[in-house]
C-alpha cells in the first residue's frame, strides 16, 4: 500500500519512518510511504504558501494555487491515483471501521494542513474525504496522518507477524468491547499474581474469564459500546 504525505514540514518524518513496525513493513515492501513539500509547487522567489485571510482575522489560510497544483501532480505520479483524505479536526471522526475501509484502498494521499487551514477552493476543487483523529486540535496534521497510517498498516497483510493481533484488538469489526488484561512472567510481582487461570491450561476455561474481562472493563470505561451490542449478545451467549 502507498501512503503519499503532503506537509509543510517533511522533515517531521524520517524519525517516524525509520522507527519500528512501520520502518520493517516498508524494508519488506508491504508499504511505501512518499513524503511531499508543499512548497515544491509555489512559484515565487519566496516560497509562500500561505496568506491573510479575506475578510481579516487571526492567522493565516494556506494558499488554493500550490496545494491543488501539488495534489494533482502527486496523484499523477503513479495508479492509482488513490483516495484524497485532507486531515482536519472538522472531519469525520476516524474509528475502527474507518481504518478497516481505508486499509482495503491501494493508495492514500493525505493532506496536512497548518495555521487556520486550506483556503476553500481546495476542499471545493479536491473534493478531499475529511478526517478527524479527535474533538482537539493539533499545530498541524503531520501527527494525525501519522496516527492514521500506524493503524491503517496494521491491517495490512504481513505487516504483523500474528494476523490474529489485529483481529482481537478492541474496536476492530465485530469486536466493539475493550481487550482484555493480558499478563507475562514473572507470576508474581509485589504481590500481585497473575490470575490463576491464565496458567491452568484449560484453554475455554481462559476463553471465559478474557470474554469477563473484557465485558467488565468495558463497563467501567465504555459502558457506550455496549448499549444494544456487545453487552447484550453476550448475555444470550452466556444463558
Amino acid at each position: 500500500m502507498r501512503f503519499d504525505v503532503l506537509t509543510l514540514f517533511p522533515e517531521m518524518f524520517p524519525g517516524y519512518l525509520s522507527q519500528s513496525l512501520l520502518n520493517k513493513a516498508i524494508q519488506q515492501g508491504f508499504v511505501d510511504v512518499r513524503i511531499h513539500d508543499f512548497r515544491d509547487w509555489t512559484k515565487d522567489k519566496h516560497q509562500s504558501v500561505d496568506d491573510r485571510p479575506f475578510g481579516g482575522g487571526p492567522g493565516m489560510v494556506l494558499k488554493v494555487e500550490p496545494v491543488v497544483e501539488c495534489v494533482e501532480a502527486v496523484r499523477e505520479m503513479a495508479e492509482p491515483a488513490g483516495r484524497t483524505l485532507l486531515l482536519t479536526p472538522q472531519g469525520r471522526r476516524l474509528d475502527q471501521p474507518l481504518v478497516e475501509q481505508l486499509a482495503s484502498e491501494r493508495r492514500l494521499v493525505m493532506m496536512c494542513g497548518r495555521y487556520e487551514g486550506f483556503d476553500q477552493r481546495v476542499i471545493d476543487i479536491l473534493q478531499p474525504d475529511e478526517i478527524s483523529i479527535g474533538d482537539f486540535i493539533l499545530n498541524g496534521g503531520e501527527v494525525a496522518a501519522m496516527v492514521l497510517i500506524d493503524a491503517v498498516i496494521r491491517l495490512l497483510p504481513g505487516v504483523l507477524g500474528d494476523e490474529q493481533s489485529s483481529v482481537d484488538d478492541s474496536f476492530s469489526s465485530g469486536n466493539r468491547i475493550l481487550e482484555y488484561a493480558q499478563y507475562t512472567r514473572p507470576r508474581e510481582y509485589r504481590g500481585r499474581e497473575v490470575p490463576e487461570v491464565l496458567l491452568s491450561g484449560d484453554h475455554q476455561a481462559i476463553a471465559r474469564w478474557r470474554r469477563q474481562e473484557s465485558l467488565e472493563k468495558t463497563r467501567r470505561r465504555r459502558a457506550d459500546l455496549l448499549t444494544g451490542g456487545a453487552d447484550d449478545q453476550s448475555q444470550s451467549q452466556d444463558e
